[in-house]
């Protein structure tokens, strides 16, 4: 699963049927059904509180779509990893600004973007 907390349960919700409301009481993504079974989903509306139900009244929202959006969503994460990673190691901004105004800087950041390009390659 996504780390670092990138991946939302709101994120994969809003795709499937954007402006939904619900608790999710459950505290992150669901992994089975049966979590998914415990959301609350915002039915109505009684003197200003809402009716809640864990009975799904959104037909876009199954537990294979929302399975399926949150796969999609971790395949295009991990089809990332290279760029991640080469973030990480590339020659920071002060290096860069340093390199403008020195040949044997830029020299060197060159060096090291290929260096670091080539250890990461893009899948």
């Amino acid at each position: 699963m996504i780390k670092d907390g990138h991946m939302k349960f709101a994120d994969i919700i809003t795709a499937l049927k954007p402006n939904t409301q619900y608790v999710n009481s459950i505290g992150g993504l669901p992994a089975t059904e049966e979590d998914f079974n415990k959301i609350q989903w915002v039915v109505g509306e009684e003197n200003g509180q809402a009716i809640l139900s864990t009975t799904n009244p959104h037909s876009e929202i199954t537990w294979e779509k929302f399975k399926t959006g949150r796969d999609e969503i971790q395949a295009e994460y991990d089809a990332q990893e290279y760029a991640r990673n080469r973030k990480a190691e590339y020659p920071t901004i002060e290096e860069l600004v340093v390199a403008l105004y020195d040949t044997d800087d830029k020299s060197a950041i060159e060096a090291k973007r290929a260096e670091v390009k080539a250890k990461y390659p893009k899948t």
